[in-house]
């Protein structure tokens, strides 16, 4: 359809409104580049206004800048150092870690230290990024392909980062490369190979990696296709979505077509992700290092990251521990020789994050992001190296061997992230948590054995554990024996034990002590009076099906408003367990990082 006339005044007034190309384009039947290409032909660009943050009371060093189509003085100082532009992260919201600001921010410091002009463009202003001195030039813009070329042309920049920032500049990688923007790093084509399912599989076809069997689905029918393929469970997912929005488990043909019919709307261009979902494997996050992308030959990983709840719980929400401490020479081995080939296919320059599935001695490639990841200011806090200053450095040109970092660092103590959540602030919300991410935050727990690193994650993530009182148990069938060996432990460690009906039996049928309560529909004493009473000191509480009961629910929900620390799956109450082993053996002892990262030069 050809394009309706538009003069220049209308799209003055259009832009000056607040009007973006794309929206223009849309009313009057055209594309988003024949309306850019039109406004520059009739020189209509923005100008760049001033924030003053001296408030003109002496001269500001360091301001900040938004556009404008109204009339007036552009007031950007012209510079003539070599600049590079960073994307960051966007306005944050639950899914969007602000760990992606924190590459964003060590990218800008690196770039500074190399004499490079930093110019960050970003809209969040609850993050250090856009703190006005942390780059020499600020642009509070939205991250559009259109506020993004904007500046990029009025600045002449040399390059731009979009790897920092997390998914949202980098969905922009493509668009912005086709109208002339050097992208720096790994290049957008090497996205694309990661992101882009049928690349990717063919990828991992040529390397022999194996990855859990998957398919593609445009629509409900190609779904049940794919997962009829696969077999059930199967997780699926939109492509190219924001921490795991819309990501789901599903059992059945019926619960699938709910999905396709209300959860996503699957097309062609967006087609919605099927694949194997791997029941009781472990997961685990491998960031690494590479210049092979800039003619280097090095690859580095930065650390193993080893998830405590099994597969299935987002990376932003799992508890992890680094080094691993459960996984075999052989299993470690096979996820470097893995890593290594993945970062050298993809010619990467910077950073790269794997997501593995292990189970044994198998092990399956889930997901691969040659970008920086939520977990690399953790990794970098853990081994005392700057993974994201590093990458950017190696993005501008400079190798590995020049940047003084070839070898992998294995701390002599334990690092535990744990998430932080915002459930206390939602009363009902049920607390499980799945394949979407729901935290706002992350805690680090260092020890010199892993059960202390646990015990001061808790304590930090809050409820910490408690090392006497008396324990909840209500698991699943499925979960008996291993929450036996559980309740065994803590039962040796002085703890009394209660369980509803189904697992109390179990629990005594093992040889256990244990107070039988009521469920709650049939009577009193119940869980709720216990808590209510603060006779609780722990509960661990695996869900009875895949919809989770309302009992459970208010159980939740009633330990997170009561401040009771509550485990909802049996890899976190074995962690539970080790910690309070290690809280009941040494106590807390309370040292600084800088003194743990001492340790590692020794």
């Amino acid at each position: 359809m050809p394009m309706a006339p538009i003069n220049k005044s209308l799209l003055q007034k259009a832009k000056s409104l607040g009007f973006s190309d794309r929206q223009i384009a849309s009313l009057v039947g055209s594309t988003e580049d024949e309306v850019r290409a039109l406004r520059k032909k009739l020189g209509l660009v923005p100008s760049y206004r001033l924030v003053d943050t001296c408030a003109a009371e002496f001269e500001a060093y360091t301001p900040y800048f938004y556009s404008t189509y109204d009339t007036g003085d552009d007031e950007v100082r012209k510079t003539t150092t070599k600049k590079v532009m960073i994307l960051g992260g966007g306005p944050n919201r639950i899914g969007q870690g602000i760990e992606f600001d924190y590459c964003c921010v060590h990218a800008s410091f690196a770039l500074k230290e190399l004499g490079f002009e930093t110019i960050m463009v970003n809209s969040n202003p609850e993050t250090v990024s856009t703190d006005y001195d942390t780059s020499d030039k600020l642009f509070f813009e939205p991250l559009t392909l259109e506020d993004v070329l904007h500046i990029y042309e009025r600045e002449g920049c040399w390059g731009a980062i979009a790897q920092f920032g997390g998914q949202t500049p980098l969905n922009l990688a493509l668009g912005l490369q086709k109208n002339g923007v050097n992208i720096i790093g790994t290049t957008p084509q090497s996205i694309e190979i990661a992101e882009d399912r049928k690349l990717f599989a063919a990828m991992l076809d040529k390397l022999k990696i194996p990855q859990p069997p998957n398919g593609l689905a445009t629509n409900e029918e190609e779904a049940l296709a794919a997962s009829k393929k696969v077999g059930y469970p199967v997780l699926v997912r939109p492509s190219f979505v924001l921490g795991g929005r819309a990501m789901q488990i599903v059992y059945s043909d019926d619960e699938l077509r709910h999905y396709m019919r209300f959860a996503v709307e699957a097309s062609p261009e967006r087609p919605v992700l099927v694949d194997k979902f791997l029941e009781e494997a472990i997961e685990v996050d491998v960031d690494c290092i590479a210049d092979i992308g800039i003619g280097g030959d090095t690859v580095v990983i930065g650390g193993f990251l080893e998830h405590i709840e099994f597969a299935g719980c987002h990376s932003g929400d799992a508890a992890m521990v680094l080094p691993p401490h459960s996984l075999g020479k052989n299993v470690l081995e096979t996820l470097r020789r893995y890593t290594h080939a993945m970062a050298r296919e993809l010619r990467v320059a910077g950073l790269m994050n794997v997501q593995f599935a292990v189970r044994g001695n198998d092990v399956w490639v889930l997901e691969v992001n040659p970008r920086a990841s939520r977990t690399v200011p953790f990794v970098s806090k853990a081994i005392a190296k700057p993974l994201a200053k590093l990458a950017a450095k190696v993005m501008t040109g400079k190798k590995l061997t020049e940047l003084g970092f070839t070898e992998e660092v294995w701390p002599k103590y334990f690092a535990v992230k744990e998430s932080v959540f915002p459930f206390s602030k939602f009363p009902g919300q049920d607390i499980l948590l799945g394949p979407e991410m729901r935290s706002t935050g992350e805690v680090m727990g260092l020890g010199k054995d892993w059960g202390t690193a646990y015990a001061k994650s808790q304590m930090a993530a809050q409820p910490g554990l408690p090392t006497a009182g008396k324990v909840f148990i209500s698991v699943r069938d499925s979960d008996k024996s291993q929450a036996i060996a559980i309740a065994r432990e803590l039962a040796a460690l002085g703890f009394e034990i209660c369980a509803t009906g189904g697992t109390a039996k179990a629990l005594r049928d093992a040889g256990l002590t244990t107070q039988t309560l009521f469920k709650l529909q049939e009577g009193r004493p119940n869980c709720l009076d216990l808590i209510k009473n603060g006779e609780l000191a722990m509960i661990i509480n695996t869900p009875a099906g895949k919809t989770p009961r309302v009992d459970e629910v208010k159980i939740r929900t009633a330990a997170v408003q009561h401040k009771i620390s509550i485990m909802t799956t049996l890899a976190s109450g074995k962690a539970a367990v080790a910690g309070i082993k290690a809280l009941r053996a040494q106590g807390l002892t309370v040292q600084s990082i800088q003194e743990y990262h001492r340790e590692l030069n020794k």
